[in-house]
Parts: structure tokens; C-alpha cells; sequence
């Protein structure tokens, strides 16, 4: 808490004290107004990425999203927004020298996709028409490239098994064919594949799929599309997942979090709070990554410790506590990443020093 000194105690103080005392409230105040300073800098920052004019840059070339342009929410114009987009800078009087191309750009960008190729002749009729009987030679033809596209089109897969059967015996025999994704379902790989890929790559919601497939004149209801995934998830996915949480465990250093999550439907009321674990591989293995996640309704100890159960090594984690308290119970798992962590292995130690020298130590602690 700060002194206060009365009129009557700075008259009492020799002209010393009152010149350092000065310069120490000089320095405190220095302090305040830097302090002050990033603060507001901070909260400027935070207004302009809130409020302010969204004119920064796409980090990635595939990123796309809905933005802010001059306080509207741009919905059916971005390509209108985004082609006028500029950072905000004065516009230049002298005109910019325009970069120059980079030559064989257009061979890389349509090199290793399939060709199409589409002739355009006239007729024997024409050319005799044009230049007279055998009065014309044809030069080299000239090439333009385009990028074609074909939408998504549907179609039935009508499969037929030929069926045999022995003249003299009772034996029946099928012809061999792929299985069903789903027994006695409509969906086909392809179809599951796209569903998968629009909702989980893409963020496209089931009922705006549904919708999509309205304008094919497929009739497939979101509920169907979410049985589907559910099925196909549990049956070929889980074996999936089982297999990349195994190669896990060959692993030296891996990352673990956990993040509240609000889930609808799980056999608790609405809004009830879950938690989804994530566990990936370290930052080194630019090559092989592996990023699971688990869904719990609760945050202790035992999810981790059944999904660790086998992992030998380095687990980089926050400081929450169960993930200390599994790693006392084991001898090969090391909890690393955290000052909490840092702090409490700090704080054994010094408990195993001698008490002149406890003090001293977490004084050192607390300056550094």
C-alpha cells in the first residue's frame, strides 16, 4: 500500500530526504506512464482487429472467408471486396513499375493435369467458298488453354453379379464384386467421401448439403447423411484411429491439451459441459504427424492415463494438475513445458534445503 505524507512530515524532512524521495516518485511515475503506454497500445490494437477496417492480407492462399469492408459485412461481393483491397496507404502519384512475370508460370501451374483436346476446322465447302477450289494451304494450328471444369454430377451405380450354379451339384457361386459400404444402403464410398469432405474439410453444414443435393435431384436427408457418417466412422474409421494411437507410442515427444466443449446430446441435459482431449506429435516430426482427439464428459485424471498408458517418453502439457499426478505414478513419463510445473519441481527442492537457505532461495525466484 502506498504512503501518504501530511504537509507536517514533509516539513519535518531535511532537504535530503525530500530530494530522493522526489526522485524516487520521478521513477515510479516514469514507470506508470510506460506501463500506461502499452497498455494503450494493446487496447488500440484490440479495438482496430474488433472494429476496425479488415484490410489485412490472407495468411494462406486458401483461406476464404465472409470480411469486413468500410464497417459492412461483405456476403455476395467479396470478389468485388477482395480485388479492392488495399493496406491502407496514401495512393502513390508516381506510378509503380509493373513486376514482371515470371516466365513459364502458366506451364507449371497446368502441368500434370489430364488434356482435352477440342479441334475447330471448317469445312471443304467453306474453305472453297473462302479462297476457291484448291486455293487454300493449312498453316499450324494455333493453341489456346483453358481451364475446364465439370460439376458434380450423380448417377446410379447399377451393379450386376452374375449368378452361377452347378448343373449337377447344389453349389451356388457369385460373381466377385465390391462390398457394400453400408448394408442395404444407398450411399457409396464416393458419396460418403464427399459428405465427409464437405463437412469436416470444407464446413459445410448437413443441411446445406442437403440443399446442394436438391439442385442435383437427389433426395438425401441430413439425417441420413449423419447416420452414414456415424456408421462409416465407427465401423472403418475406429480401426483407423486404434492404428495411428498405437504408432503414437513409438513416439518420444508428444503434445497434450484438453478444451470445454458443449454438447446438445449425450444423455445429459442441454449445455452440459464436456471436455475434447487432443493429443498430437512434437513439432519435429514435420513428416509423419499424427493429431487425435478424444471426446470425455469429464476433465480427471483417468482419460489421460488410459490413453498415455503406453507411451514412454516426453508429454508437453499446461499446467493443469492431472497430468503431474499420472506422471508421479510412472517412472518412464515426463511431464514437461510448464512454469506450474517448473515452479512446484522449484518449490521441492528448496523444501530439501536447509531453512537458512530456503529464504534466500525464493527470494532469488521472485527478483528473476
Amino acid at each position: 500500500m502506498a504512503l501518504k505524507y501530511t504537509e507536517e512530515k514533509l516539513n519535518s524532512f531535511d532537504k535530503e530526504t525530500l530530494i530522493q524521495l522526489f526522485l524516487s516518485q520521478q521513477e515510479q511515475l516514469e514507470n506508470i506512464d510506460h506501463n500506461l503506454q502499452l497498455v494503450l497500445e494493446q487496447l488500440a490494437d484490440l479495438k482496430r482487429h474488433r472494429f476496425g477496417r479488415s484490410s489485412e492480407r490472407h495468411e494462406s492462399d486458401e483461406q476464404i472467408s465472409f470480411m469486413e469492408v468500410d464497417g459492412k459485412i461483405v456476403f455476395f461481393n467479396e470478389s468485388e471486396a477482395v480485388a479492392a483491397e488495399d493496406d491502407g496507404a496514401e495512393p502513390e502519384t508516381v506510378p509503380r513499375r509493373k513486376p514482371k512475370k515470371k516466365q513459364g508460370k502458366r506451364e507449371e501451374d497446368l502441368d500434370g493435369l489430364p488434356v482435352v483436346v477440342i479441334e475447330h476446322s471448317m469445312t471443304e465447302e467453306e474453305l472453297a467458298a473462302r479462297f476457291g477450289e484448291g486455293g487454300f494451304k493449312q498453316l499450324p494450328d494455333e493453341v489456346y488453354r483453358r481451364y475446364g471444369f465439370t460439376p458434380a454430377k450423380v448417377e446410379v451405380e447399377e451393379h450386376h453379379v452374375k449368378v452361377y450354379a452347378g448343373k449337377k451339384t447344389d453349389e451356388i457361386v457369385k460373381a466377385p464384386h465390391p462390398e457394400s459400404l453400408l448394408r442395404g444402403s444407398l450411399v457409396s464410398p464416393s458419396l460418403e467421401a464427399a459428405v465427409m469432405n464437405a463437412k469436416y474439410v470444407n464446413a459445410v453444414p448437413l443441411y446445406r448439403q442437403e440443399q446442394e443435393f436438391e439442385r442435383y435431384g437427389l433426395h438425401i436427408s441430413r439425417q441420413n447423411m449423419a447416420n452414414w457418417t456415424i456408421q462409416c466412422a465407427d465401423r472403418y474409421l475406429a480401426v483407423l484411429y486404434d492404428y495411428l494411437h498405437e504408432k503414437m507410442y513409438g513416439y518420444h515427444v508428444l503434445q497434450a491439451d484438453e478444451t470445454p466443449v458443449l454438447v446438445n446430446k449425450d444423455g445429459r441435459p442441454a449445455g452440459s459441459k464436456s471436455y475434447m482431449w487432443v493429443y498430437r506429435t512434437g513439432r519435429m516430426y514435420t513428416d509423419r504427424q499424427i493429431v487425435l482427439y478424444e471426446y470425455q464428459r469429464t476433465r480427471n485424471a483417468s482419460h489421460p492415463r488410459e490413453f498415455l498408458k503406453d507411451f514412454s517418453g516426453i508429454c508437453v502439457t499446461d499446467g493443469y494438475q492431472v497430468y503431474h499426478t499420472i506422471e508421479n505414478e510412472r517412472e518412464d513419463l515426463k511431464i514437461a513445458g510448464c512454469w506450474s510445473h517448473a515452479r512446484r519441481r522449484f518449490d521441492e527442492a528448496v523444501k530439501a534445503l536447509p531453512k537458512a537457505k530456503q529464504k534466500d532461495s525464493r527470494a532469488y525466484l521472485a527478483l528473476t
